[in-house]
């Protein structure tokens, strides 16, 4: 813990200091003595994805308090606002947090935060998508590898279609770096084999946005001229489909997703959308947990990241790289009921009974 948070106690005898950074560091005992237990910052980058109030933020809260039980959190969501994630970085820095981990709305211009951060003694864990300046750590999925799935998924979707298939893209948010990894992956995979007639940057990832851009995408295409639609995420499917749906486009062409949201996977199971992208929370969640927790109490994090990854600037520094799971129609029991995400009963409402039944889902 850094000297400036320290209770004056510590400093009364050399054993009372090394008892208690000794109980800092046993798994499940007291952390601290005195009030100088660790504090955590963790600050989501927006409310407009569902996965970060819903699943990410009490994860995070639980994992974290299972490894540091006497840890104090402090969360804060910038709701997909910079400047706000800038002042909330600020606030920890000034509250004298022991590390944050970070989900940067733009990591290009939270570099100099994570720099002040860092000059203040704070370590910073760039969780699920990489940010820029002196990061300690990352934790997340391979993002060219969620694009390739989308990619291989759309192209087996469309089946003899493909040759000269025309498709739309509804990208992510280009400020998110995560979105650029997806693209680039999905890429690596269509191009030379499908037409891309539109393509969208999708700003703070909004569903109404998408469902505007593919409105204008089939005024621009004609409603029979698009076989497939790459959406980086859950909502941009959401928003692609209700469009295609007002424009009563049929049958619906396939249609990727990414988060495993239950509303896509509801989607999947009644026949709207074709595919999502299953990042199991709970793995990051517990990495992300791991390494805030070791760099918290000033821990070499190589321990947790047993991967590496390369900042902009040129560094390495330890890492965590899970791997995406496809999710069609035919999987769902075997990975998202399997692992306790969904139970049967939440998936297969009354509408869906006929579906559910035959997708086995009962």
């Amino acid at each position: 813990m850094k000297a400036r948070i320290r209770s004056a106690v510590l400093a009364l005898t050399a054993v009372s200091t090394a008892v208690a950074l000794g109980a800092c560091g046993a798994g499940g005992g007291s952390d601290s003595a005195e009030g100088d237990a660790p504090v955590i910052g963790v600050l989501l980058p927006d409310a407009t994805t569902a996965r970060w109030e819903t699943r990410d933020k009490p994860l995070l809260d639980k994992e974290i308090k299972e490894r540091c039980r006497d840890c104090t959190i402090e969360q804060a969501n910038a709701k997909g606002d910079v400047a706000m994630q800038q002042e909330q970085m600020n606030s920890m820095i000034t509250k004298g947090v022991d590390a944050i981990l970070l989900v940067a709305v733009d990591g290009r211009s939270l570099a100099a935060s994570v720099r002040k951060a860092v000059e203040a003694d704070v370590p910073v864990i760039a969780y699920d998508r990489l940010a820029e300046g002196p990061i300690s750590g990352h934790v997340s999925f391979d993002g060219e590898e969620v694009g390739r799935l989308q990619g291989r998924a759309l192209l087996k979707a469309m089946g003899d279609e493909v040759p000269g298939a025309q498709i739309v893209m509804m990208n992510g948010d280009p400020i998110d770096p995560n979105a650029v990894l997806f693209k680039k992956g999905a890429l690596s995979v269509l191009t030379g084999k499908v037409r891309i007639g539109k393509e969208y940057d999708t700003l703070q990832w909004r569903t109404e946005a998408a469902h505007l851009n593919m409105s204008a995408a089939i005024s621009a295409l004609g409603v029979d001229n698009i076989q497939g639609v790459y959406a980086a995420n859950d909502g941009l499917a959401a928003g692609s489909i209700s469009a295609l749906r007002a424009n009563k486009v049929d049958p619906m062409p396939p249609v990727t997703g990414q988060d495993a949201e239950l509303r896509a996977v509801q989607r999947i199971v009644d026949g709207q959308q074709y595919m999502t992208v299953y990042k199991p929370f709970e793995p990051e969640a517990a990495a992300g947990a791991a390494m805030a927790v070791a760099a918290a109490r000033g821990e070499n994090l190589d321990r947790v990241g047993k991967d590496e990854v390369t900042t902009r600037g040129g560094g390495r520094v330890p890492a965590v790289m899970l791997t995406p799971v496809s999710v069609t129609v035919g999987n769902i029991k075997d990975t998202l009921v399997k692992d306790g995400v969904y139970t049967i009963r939440q998936i297969c409402t009354p509408e869906l009974a006929a579906a559910c039944a035959a997708a086995g889902l009962t």
